[in-house]
């Protein structure tokens, strides 16, 4: 396993951090609602970010199922766009100093990239890493987002009720980060926002709203939200719409309530994860509100 600070390169001109935030959101693994990539854009947008750590993709990235762009000009290639796998140093709205690394996960060498993280964050002196995704559940929209809370201590998480028992599901590199964190004795939380399963193949900004509150909580940062509130508001009027208009979706949603009810009552519930019981699929149901909204995306001027 090469060396864990051989896998990055330094800005020479480091800031001065007094026990940060490390925010971590990868591309590639689970992103229901696209929660990640929305919570990211909206802190892109509103916060001053500077890269000041850039990690080498060349081992650790297949490029052969993620193709860096280049470009061709008339009768040469004249450019190429690596991929890029960074930590920002960014400022909230309080203007306290944070930490994101964000970027393509990567498809190997695991063990050697969470070494490396490790490294930055006892660099860096962080105090706490957060991440944050979205997951399919099968949940009607009509009732709060929920959250699947993780930590490697539970005093971090304790203002949150589990969801879940003992489950196996496919790895993550975020999830071994956190998990390799733990072992260290570093303080590491994660969120997975519960995304209705019908609408987690579109940007959900509730549940983006749910990531970015979730995250001011457990870190003490004042993050915008202002504008995911704003697109989340009209995005649950256009999905009311939707389900007004249609008898067979109001049907399903109202499935989905009454199981959602049944089981957050219970004391023995099972897990809120989708699955296909007697009612339309989530591809079915999620490519009709798809639908819906593409078709007032085209209407509006």
């Amino acid at each position: 396993m090469p060396h864990p600070e051989d896998l990055y390169r330094l800005d020479p001109d480091l800031p001065e951090l007094d026990r940060p935030v490390l925010l971590h959101s990868l591309d590639g693994f689970v992103d229901a609602g696209s929660v990640g990539s929305q919570v990211r854009e909206q802190l892109f947008e509103h916060l001053p970010k500077r890269i000041i750590v850039t990690f080498d993709t060349d081992p650790l990235i297949d490029y052969r199922s993620r193709r860096p762009i280049m470009t061709f000009d008339r009768d040469h290639w004249s450019g190429y766009e690596p991929l890029s796998l960074v930590v920002y140093v960014m400022e909230d709205t309080a203007g306290t100093p944070f930490l994101l690394l964000t970027g393509p996960e990567p498809d190997v060498s695991w063990e050697a990239f969470t070494a490396a993280v490790r490294s930055l964050i006892e660099r860096f002196d962080v105090r706490l890493t957060v991440g944050v995704h979205g997951i399919p559940m099968g949940v009607p929209h009509t009732r709060p987002i929920g959250l699947t809370p993780h930590a490697t201590r539970v005093e971090l998480i304790e203002d949150y009720k589990p969801w879940l028992n003992k489950v196996q599901v496919p790895g993550s590199a975020s999830a071994l980060l956190e998990l390799r964190l733990g072992e260290a004795g570093r303080d590491a939380v994660g969120f997975a926002v519960h995304v209705p399963h019908y609408l987690s193949q579109a940007e959900y900004p509730t549940a983006a709203v749910a990531a970015l509150e979730a995250l001011e909580g457990v870190t003490g940062l004042r993050l915008p939200a202002d504008d995911l509130r704003t697109a989340a508001e009209v995005t649950d009027r256009e999905i009311r719409e939707q389900v007004e208009g249609s008898e067979e979706v109001a049907k399903v949603v109202t499935a989905l309530e009454q199981q959602y009810d049944a089981y957050a009552g219970a004391a023995d519930r099972e897990n809120l994860l989708a699955d296909d019981a007697e009612m339309p699929t989530a591809d079915e149901l999620g490519a009709e509100f798809e639908r819906f909204l593409a078709e007032r995306e085209r209407k509006e001027p």
